[in-house]
């Protein structure tokens, strides 16, 4: 199946160069392009997209409220949205995976990486990239991100988790994949994507990447743990 791409950016050379990269790949096409988050949400609402490459600043609408609007729109429930900053130490960062962002992605990052960063999207895993870690998340999240008081996250809705299912989730808060679960628990990757799966459905995630939040604002997993 041809992944979907939708290009967010206000830097009209900066779209051209991703289309480019893009187009070039055989299970990939660009279905448009937006100069601001409201005009993204527009054409993913007019022509669908399965993974949106958004920019976090850019001027009237920005990604991260687009994020929070495509995330919120039950029709799009299916939309990966990667955050793409200038820097990835951006204060946004925490704020636009607990609006909905499947993970982001520096500017910077290697065309490899980026086509990498749109199949694991595709396929529903969170995206962090190599100089994103979970160290990363832990400390924003730690100092309290922008609006994280309004974000505060319930942790006695855990108690409905199963026991595995909490060391599963343990685990997707360390940033491990599948495979490596299964590793370090003794059981089929299967297994783990069950259980991963379940968790996401009780706890309301709407993939991966709000699960490893989920973790650390729960206290599930503390930085630096």
């Amino acid at each position: 199946m041809t992944i979907k791409v939708l290009l967010a950016d206000d830097q009209t050379l900066l779209r051209s160069a991703f289309r480019i990269l893009v187009d070039s790949e055989p299970d990939m096409e660009v279905v448009g392009e937006a100069s601001d988050g409201a005009e993204a949400v527009e054409i993913v609402r007019a022509k669908g997209a399965d993974v949106v490459l958004m920019d976090i600043r850019m001027p009237g609408t920005d990604g991260l409220a687009a994020t929070r609007m495509i995330s919120e729109d039950p029709r799009l429930s299916d939309v990966r949205v990667v955050m793409l900053t200038t820097f990835e130490v951006d204060e946004y960062v925490v704020d636009s995976l607990r609006a909905g962002a499947s993970g982001f992605l520096g500017k910077g990052a290697e065309p490899g990486e980026l086509l990498s960063a749109i199949r694991i999207a595709a396929a529903g895993e969170a995206l962090l990239s190599p100089a994103a870690t979970k160290g990363l998340i832990a400390r924003f999240l730690a100092q309290g991100a922008p609006g994280s008081g309004d974000a505060a996250y319930d942790a006695s809705r855990l108690d409905a988790l199963t026991g595995r299912e909490r060391e599963v989730l343990v685990q997707v808060g360390g940033g491990h994949s599948n495979d490596e679960i299964a590793g370090r628990l003794e059981v089929s990757p299967l297994t783990v994507k069950t259980h991963v799966n379940r968790a996401m459905a009780k706890l309301g995630a709407r993939d991966r990447a709000q699960l490893v939040v989920i973790a650390y604002e729960t206290g599930l997993v503390r930085p630096g743990a």
